[in-house]
């Protein structure tokens, strides 16, 4: 009795997920609700008669789990609420903005900066930041919804060779699936399929855009330091965790704990209305509590042996096409759910066949407007992109995941 009404109450919390645009109730308060509801329940009935002892000891597993992510994303999102407060993002590219381009370098330009800046940052940032500097054109509504499509797209394909810059990778990557050195080699695959997105979709744009400069600021020493320390912090975790495999969060706690030092040391003569680190409380917890929550559920739907049910798609069908398919699955059900049901059902799978994986599930969801958190936020900021108006964009974007996860299976051959 207990197992349908936690599948119930899981596939209801999926659908909330997925329609969270058109009955504006933010996920995280969902995911949240179901994902503790159901551990509960597991509490209160168990299943097979479990101890609670035993069901204690799973549940600290899977908060083991979710602590190690949400303290890493906590760390690299303060960097950046910091940095963005400042304005230091964007000073940065006023700055190197020319006055006047074609729309067709435009395109390039703006797919290889979003591309490049979700790499080290997080993928909400990344979009708002791109599409702050495409508004600023006041471009024509159809040619708008094409450079907001390119920049969900480069978004999502910037993080997934850095654990900093995806959280599927990440999750991929503290499982032990891949490696760093292997998550590189998705780097070449994942530009290839940007460039050609932007080559697609500049298809008879010919005119010159003239780009406004705005007044900027000045650019503080203190913001300077902030973000070689931020640069220095995503360095320093590489390395260190190709070389003496140091956990990530680690890494990047210790990078938190010198920026906040360092910005005492540097403020401690000027009169500020605002402590360095206050500015924890400018990171989007709505997401961390929606990865709580999504975990939560993955966890209880492993208890009742649901999870078992992928490893089905991949017995029937190579691994390679399999995971082409649930990249694909991930525009329609948020990718964090999916890899983290993949990774708790144990599916035997090689190097390569991982690598591929990882590609899928952090571009995949590129597919539908709703798949992504990045083409929500454009959604939300961009009055002519709507469902319907990036479906007509499918066939382009279904063309560039295609040719990007094929070289993501070629670059697997050199692990």
């Amino acid at each position: 009795m207990v197992t349908p009404i936690i599948l119930t109450l899981i596939a209801v919390a999926f659908v909330l997920i997925v329609i969270e645009d058109i009955i504006h109730v933010n996920k995280a308060k969902t995911t949240l609700f179901f994902g503790t509801l159901c551990w509960i329940i597991l509490f209160i009935s168990p299943i097979y008669g479990e101890s609670s002892e035993t069901i204690q000891h799973r549940l600290d597993h899977n908060i083991l789990e979710i602590a190690t992510l949400w303290l890493f994303l906590m760390a690299a999102m303060t960097f950046v609420a910091y940095l963005n407060s400042k304005g230091f993002i964007q000073n940065i590219v006023h700055r190197v903005m020319p006055t006047q381009i074609s729309e067709r370098k435009m395109m390039f330009l703006v797919g290889g900066f979003a591309f490049l800046f979700s790499s080290i940052s997080d993928n909400i940032t990344a979009t708002l930041i791109s599409l702050a500097v495409v508004m600023s054109l006041k471009l024509d509504p159809k040619k708008l919804i094409k450079y907001a499509t390119l920049i969900i797209f480069s978004v999502n394909s910037g993080g997934v060779s850095l654990i900093t810059g995806d959280v599927t990778t990440l999750m991929i990557f503290l499982a032990g699936k891949v490696t760093i050195p292997d998550l590189l080699l998705l780097v070449a695959p994942s530009i290839v399929s940007v460039l050609l997105l932007a080559t697609l979709l500049s298809i008879g744009m010919k005119d010159q855009l003239v780009f406004e400069k705005q007044a900027l600021r000045r650019i503080e020493k203190t913001d300077i330091t902030i973000a070689v320390i931020f640069m220095t912090t995503v360095l320093t975790t590489l390395y260190l965790s190709v070389q003496y495999q140091v956990p990530p969060m680690l890494t990047f706690l210790c990078g938190l704990s010198v920026m906040f030092l360092m910005a005492q040391f540097l403020m401690r003569k000027k009169d500020v209305n605002k402590k360095i680190i206050d500015y924890i409380r400018e990171i989007e917890y709505d997401t961390l509590l929606f990865f709580v929550g999504v975990l939560l559920l993955v966890g209880a739907l492993k208890e009742v042996g649901v999870l078992n049910m992928f490893t089905q798609l991949y017995e029937f069908i190579d691994p390679q096409y399999a995971s082409y398919l649930v990249g694909l699955m991930s525009a329609a059900v948020d990718n964090v759910p999916l890899t983290a049901a993949l990774l708790k059902a144990d599916i035997v799978m090689s190097p390569q066949q991982w690598l591929t994986f990882t590609y899928a599930t952090g571009v995949g969801g590129s597919m539908l407007i709703i798949g992504s958190a990045a083409g929500i936020i454009a959604m939300s900021k961009v009055k002519a992109l709507t469902f319907t108006s990036y479906l007509r964009m499918s066939v382009y974007l279904l063309i560039a995941y295609t040719a990007g996860y094929a070289g993501a299976y070629f670059m697997g051959q050199f692990i």
